[in-house]
């Protein structure tokens, strides 16, 4: 059995979640990965995949083993790449998952001059505002909007995401302009959903933390969205300032209660916590962090 060939068919599967993807990917059969994977199994003598008939999950030692073998196989990918000398131009393919609306507005107007530096890379953006699982989903590199809560991840952070309060003029002409938090109870408010409290939001003046419950015939799991709604004239909404600058500018939103400063949620770019960065991730993560500030 060829250990390393299995290994990596082993990783491609978990990360894929299919046995018939990964032999596409690897141009082969379905049933060459699957022989590949038990021989793996014996040979370290336990089993790695819990299969089903319609489904596979990794075992406890299965999690344990697929975590050593990214860290091998990346360590030897990097030593044959310093072989090579190919360690200042990284190549491969960088799969990305982030929100629509930062995908959209901050990631692809910068692809031109990253391409330009790097030619050699290839970007596959899924764009999605769902939690994305990196093992599962085979993804490098997750931009998100919240705090690292897994031990497994390493968070960089790109930059702070302070919320503004808004509205279309029209909005606050018929229905008038808050000043304070509490107001906000008496005005059609338009809530992000996958916020954690979608309803309170949260708010600092000289210091002091203000919350307020919050109600409104509108919300949604998706910034575009929202946006829109707001500007059509529907209610009041949060938004960071890289979404809504544009339409401040132009008069067609407006910011309000200036004197309280929303909820920074900074976004980071997160990747697998490993002995061994990928150089073509971490020359992503680094153009990233310089041109996005």
């Amino acid at each position: 059995m060829d250990q390393l060939s299995a290994m990596r068919a082993f990783v491609r599967v978990v990360q894929t979640g299919s046995f018939s993807a990964t032999g596409r990917e690897m141009n082969t059969s379905q049933t060459t990965i699957s022989k590949k994977v038990a021989a793996l199994e014996k040979q370290v003598g336990v089993k790695l995949l819990a299969r089903s008939s319609r489904d596979h999950a990794l075992t406890p030692a299965g999690a344990k083993y697929y975590q050593t073998c990214v860290d091998i196989l990346s360590e030897l990918d990097e030593a044959e790449a310093e072989a090579r000398s190919e360690v200042t131009l990284p190549k491969g393919t960088i799969r990305i998952s982030a929100p629509v609306a930062f995908g959209r507005i901050l990631l692809a107007p910068l692809m031109a001059e990253f391409f330009a530096l790097y030619p050699d890379i290839k970007i596959d953006l899924r764009l999605s505002d769902q939690h994305t699982d990196l093992i599962t989903e085979g993804i490098d590199v997750a931009i998100r909007a919240k705090q690292l809560e897994d031990s497994t991840l390493i968070a960089r952070h790109l930059f702070d995401n302070p919320m503004l309060v808004l509205a279309a003029p029209s909005y606050l002409e018929k229905h008038g302009e808050p000043k304070t938090p509490e107001e906000l109870k008496q005005h059609n408010c338009l809530v992000y959903s996958r916020m954690k409290d979608i309803n309170v939001w949260s708010f600092t003046k000289q210091g002091r933390e203000h919350a307020v419950a919050v109600n409104g015939n509108f919300q949604s799991d998706n910034g575009d969205v929202l946006l829109e709604i707001a500007l059509i004239g529907m209610g009041i909404v949060i938004l960071p300032i890289w979404m809504a600058g544009s339409h401040i500018k132009e008069g067609r939103l407006k910011q309000i209660m200036h004197d309280y400063v929303g909820q920074n949620l900074p976004f980071n770019a997160v990747y697998l916590q490993s002995r061994y960065t990928p150089l073509k991730v971490r020359c992503l993560v680094d153009f990233l962090k310089e041109k996005l500030p």
